[in-house]
């Protein structure tokens, strides 16, 4: 649970001024604001400073300027809305990339939050804020596509666990989409290991890959290396970066990602090492054409 001063500074993060009664209506403004301002990023895997995903460093991550990926995003989030009065819980989950099989492996911290409807009966709502360019509000999970800005989202039942769900993303989405195991818990301590072979590992696909998305009503936006795509509506624009200033403009104004804890001699290195990735990826790119 958060301290009062930690809660206000969150929401102060969010956006959000005032702590209102644990309703529908205020996860969902909770779970935009989060995916609007709480950027989804491999940064600090990059820089060869990963984070620990204990919840303590997750909340201090969020409340002193930073952000994230799915362990540190859903792990803050979900101890944010305990301290608000929502009753959460955290699943094993796994994210099926395109053209490979669904997959519920623990690589990915799923959160969802039970509420009561009119009729007084329990609901539970996926409320996960660390995927990216998914959903912009919290889902129902109850079979259904729905529709958020441009992207359309389903859920259905997951293969995987009979008991669970899965949430299948928009057909111009990164992944397929996301398993959820039903079973809850109330720790991340299990998902420790995986964080380890995300942020140190050789095998790991964040390492060499800045990737840095969020979301917002009308659309997505995501820098790779030094491409930034924009989506709005059905319109994906693409564009390069070429010098250090507009990469850093980019990351501050559109990903609310200002490196704060970030030196001036360690954004240089970062920069530097973020473009020859660029340079390399262009180079592989040239010859399989």
């Amino acid at each position: 649970m958060l301290q009062y001063e930690e809660t206000k500074a969150y929401l102060k993060r969010l956006g959000i001024a005032d702590i209102e009664p644990p309703t529908l209506a205020y996860l969902c403004k909770l779970h935009q604001a989060h995916v609007e301002n709480m950027t989804w990023q491999t940064i600090d895997i990059v820089s060869g400073n990963p984070v620990p995903i204990d919840l303590r460093s997750s909340i201090q991550l969020m409340i002193n300027g930073r952000s994230g990926y799915c362990f540190h995003l859903n792990g803050a989030f979900g101890e944010l809305l305990r301290t608000l009065g929502y009753k959460v819980s955290w699943h094993r989950a796994g994210v099926q990339p395109l053209g490979q099989e669904p997959r519920i492996n623990s690589f990915h911290l799923g959160l969802s939050v039970t509420l009561l409807n009119e009729q007084q009966e329990e609901e539970i709502w996926i409320a996960d804020v660390g995927l990216g360019d998914m959903p912009y509000g919290p889902l129902p999970i109850r079979a259904g596509s729905y529709a958020q800005g441009p992207f359309q989202y389903q859920v259905t039942a997951s293969v995987i666990d009979p008991n669970g769900w899965r949430m299948v993303h928009d057909p111009m989405g990164s992944s397929a989409g996301v398993d959820y195991e039903r079973e809850s818990l109330q720790r991340v301590d299990e998902f420790i290991p995986k964080h380890e072979i995300y942020s140190q590992s050789p095998e790991s696909p964040w390492i060499h890959l800045f990737l840095v998305r969020n979301r917002h009503a009308e659309g997505s936006n995501e820098l790779k290396g030094c491409i930034w795509k924009k989506r709005e509506g059905d319109r994906i624009e693409k564009t390069e970066i070429l010098t250090k200033s507009m990469w850093l403009e980019v990351l501050g104004d559109v990903f609310h990602e200002k490196l704060v804890n970030y030196s001036s001699l360690e954004r240089d290195a970062l920069w530097k090492r973020v473009w020859h990735l660029h340079e390399q990826w262009k180079r592989e790119q040239t010859a399989a054409d």
